[in-house]
């Protein structure tokens, strides 16, 4: 028989400060899809559902954004109204930059055309002085513009993925020579302004990235069963704050991408694509934060910019609502290791592979292109609802307090054990992700709160396979390959109702129930005024 959940626990109880890491940052594709209108709205309902406070995206300096030319002689010339009308934008909605420098302008890039369908130009920049003076230009200009004490919240991220060659065609050394020369003219500006890197991607179990370009010959042929027995690292990261510290260069943050697979990159590995088991996330998380403890750089706070199931944007699972349990699941169970795990990406809206060719494609997004919401976009909403003090937490449930409200909040999750792994890819079809969504048994959540108010009434609301599953609403459509604008509502509506329902305590404060949860959902309970 499977286990029953428990969610106990007294309000009167002490807490511990319960930081909600998940929502401080989160991912889009590029700078120039954010002058989007369909994009921006589609922001403003993720910062309003998550309390999203920064986002990060590539492509600043690309050529669509205009940031860098060349005059014929040479002159430099620097125009910055699309990162204005962008960073604007932003900061009306309510949510800053995590600023990603990169990639390099066409005018100062080594080589042209490296990755993605737009051409991003993953090249270091072949005048060093030129890049200095591009970062020195913006950098001053946004502070004339937002004011000093708003640019030192921002983050400065140098580059993006450099051990990879699509994102950066030069070797280890001259990245960290592009960090240095890139920190160094940040802080002459302002030393309060903070910097980091090394932003690779991401944790691999052999020595493939120990030298200055990626050795294939020294990658690891695992089996499936073989992936959890070995030593995963974070990509650079011990080389790089080596080479800060020896150079003595601030590092007010350190980034990489965890990734749950044994690729680092979508059609980057020669194997069979495969995905490493369920805390594979919560392990690499503590590991990284057993290496920045044991640095020179122990005060540094820890960013992981990107992170999914996958990083395919062609993956079905993350249209699915066993890729929101998957969120869920991981997220608290790395409480207290990071300052952020920044989900890849929050919108559909995102152009790396091209648009995608329907309108359940496995994009990375929290939204469809049209703004219908995916079940991840639930399980973040969820997340926020949580309080600031934790209470009490066991495996598939947690109990949280708002301090100034003294309202309990609570979350369940089923994420069943007859999956063993992160959520495995379904990449050619949505075969894998829908046999995935038929494991797994029912489970018993037995509720007992008290020290309540008397007849404290509390709101139940459950995602699951039924109800608040946009690909579920979808399919009862017929699977149409062009939805009508009237198809469209009718899934939205749909993708939209979660079940809701209220229970109250008794009169001596003691709420006690018990509920049937199938596998993969997340219910939420959240104390009513």
């Amino acid at each position: 028989m499977t286990s029953p959940l428990i969610l106990s626990g007294n309000a009167a109880a002490p807490g511990t400060p319960l930081t909600h890491y998940w929502s401080t940052v989160v991912g889009a594709g590029r700078a120039n899809e954010g002058l989007r209108a369909d994009w921006q709205r589609q922001l403003t309902e993720a910062r309003a559902a998550a309390d999203f406070r920064y986002i990060r995206f590539h492509g600043l300096f690309h050529d669509d954004m205009f940031v860098y030319t060349e005059k014929e002689d040479g002159t430099p010339v620097f125009n910055f109204q699309y990162v204005d009308a962008l960073v604007d934008a932003l900061l009306d909605i309510g949510i800053r930059p995590f600023v990603e420098l990169g990639f390099s302008p066409r005018a100062l890039a080594r080589e042209t055309e490296t990755v993605f369908w737009w051409g991003a130009h993953g090249a270091p920049p072949t005048d060093s002085a030129r890049w200095a003076e591009l970062i020195d230009r913006l950098v001053r200009h946004w502070i004339r513009r937002y004011g000093l004490a708003e640019v030192r919240t921002w983050y400065f991220e140098v580059w993006n993925e450099p051990n990879l060659w699509g994102f950066f065609h030069g070797t280890r050394s001259e990245y960290f020579e592009l960090y240095r020369v890139s920190a160094e003219t940040i802080k002459a500006i302002d030393p309060g302004l903070r910097v980091g890197g090394p932003a690779t991607s991401n944790f691999v179990p052999d020595t493939r990235f120990d030298g200055e370009k990626e050795d294939f010959g020294a990658q690891i042929v695992a089996g499936r069963d073989d992936l959890d027995t070995l030593d995963w690292r974070p990509v650079w990261l011990d080389a790089f704050l080596e080479y800060c510290a020896a150079q003595n260069l601030p590092v007010d943050f350190v980034s990489t991408h965890p990734y749950p697979t044994d690729w680092a990159l979508d059609e980057h590995g020669q194997g069979e694509k495969l995905t490493r088991g369920v805390d594979a996330t919560p392990t690499d998380l503590a590991t990284i934060r057993r290496i920045v403890d044991e640095s020179v750089y122990p005060n540094a706070e820890i960013h992981l910019t990107e992170w999914s199931s996958s990083s395919s944007p062609r993956d079905h699972t993350h249209d699915t609502v066993p890729a929101a349990t998957f969120v869920v699941r991981t997220i608290l169970h790395s409480l207290g290791t990071v300052d952020s795990l920044a989900y890849w990406a929050f919108t559909d809206v995102f152009e790396e592979g091209g648009a995608g060719d329907e309108l359940f494609h496995g994009g990375f997004g929290m939204f469809t292109l049209p703004g219908i919401p995916k079940p991840t976009l639930h399980a973040y909403r969820m997340l926020n609802g949580l309080g600031d003090e934790l209470i009490a937490r066991t495996n598939g449930t947690i109990l949280s307090r708002d301090a100034e409200s003294g309202r309990l909040s609570a979350l369940v999750y089923h994420y069943p054990s007859e999956q063993p792994q992160s959520i495995p890819a379904s990449f050619d079809s949505r075969e894998v992700a829908d046999a995935n969504g038929r494991i797994g048994s029912p489970r018993t959540l037995s509720i007992r709160l008290e020290g309540l108010p008397a007849g404290a009434r509390f709101e139940v609301e459950t995602l699951d396979l039924e109800h608040g599953n946009a690909i579920a609403e979808w399919r009862k459509l017929g699977e149409p390959e062009a939805p009508t604008r009237e198809e469209l509502a009718l899934i939205n509506r749909g993708a939209r109702a979660t079940a809701l329902f209220t229970v109250s305590a008794d009169e001596s404060g003691i709420l006690a129930s018990e509920l049937e949860v199938s596998p993969w959902a997340i219910v939420a309970l959240r104390q009513l005024p």
